[in-house]
């Protein structure tokens, strides 16, 4: 059980400096259950604790673990420098609460990304010891053949690598299109490794992390979800 000022609660969950924090509460603008808080300095019990903000439901959140389906044309980036960046598209709150993505995609790349403000979830998802298999669907220039499937399978030299990189499965889903399972998250890593076996990445789109697949958190583009302990549970690798 944790107890915490009505202040730093709100601070903790984003909603600004604790001086604007405090404005908010003296104003009525904070209810819990429905009654209206004004002291900023009463002490609240955070488990459990749904705060209603400016008319809306906010649930406490330690820390927050966020599935967006993330579209084109923006920036995995919190200074992003060409398009906007992926935090314009979820609630203030969350700039505030320093949350940041795990990993990249390019500008160019949809899917699921994954963001959170927890900084050893970010470290250990970002970590190529994990081995966390992330399934790409690729759109090719060039048809597709057997032999650029063989070759993904087998392993392919890129320049910067100190030996090749290899799809952990490679399946061909139509005539220009590819399903791709990585482990090693490397840098434009679907992109090179087409370019390498001859061939050119059209569009990109990550459908899955771990056992986590956009398909089965009912996202749109552009869409957000906090993430809940079992679908935590499935970014685990076996």
């Amino acid at each position: 059980m944790s107890k915490l000022s009505l202040d730093r609660v709100l601070q903790s969950q984003g909603f600004g400096t604790r001086k604007y924090c405090r404005a908010l509460i003296e104003d009525g603008d904070v209810a819990i259950g429905g009654e209206v808080h004004d002291n900023y300095k009463a002490l609240v019990e955070t488990d459990g604790l749904v705060l209603t903000v400016f008319d809306e439901e906010w649930i406490y959140r330690e820390r927050v673990y966020i599935a967006l389906y993330k579209p084109a044309n923006y920036e995995c980036s919190r200074k992003p420098s060409h398009h906007p960046g992926v935090l314009t598209l979820l609630p203030e709150q969350f700039t505030w609460r320093e949350v940041q993505p795990v990993g990249r995609l390019d500008h160019d790349t949809t899917g699921l990304l994954l963001m959170s403000d927890d900084g050893p979830f970010i470290h250990a998802q970002s970590s190529p010891k994990r081995h966390v298999p992330k399934v790409y669907q690729a759109t090719t220039q060039d048809p597709v053949t057997q032999a650029l499937v063989d070759e993904l399978l087998a392993g392919v030299q890129l320049h910067d690598e100190p030996a090749p990189l290899k799809a952990v499965s490679c399946v061909q889903r139509g005539e220009h299109q590819l399903e791709i399972v990585l482990e090693q998250g490397k840098y434009h890593q679907v992109k090179r490794m087409l370019a390498a076996a001859g061939n050119h990445c059209a569009a990109l789109h990550r459908s899955q992390i771990g056992g986590l697949t956009i398909d089965a958190l009912g996202l749109g583009e552009g869409e957000w979800c906090f993430l809940e302990q079992s679908q935590l549970d499935l970014l685990v690798p076996d």
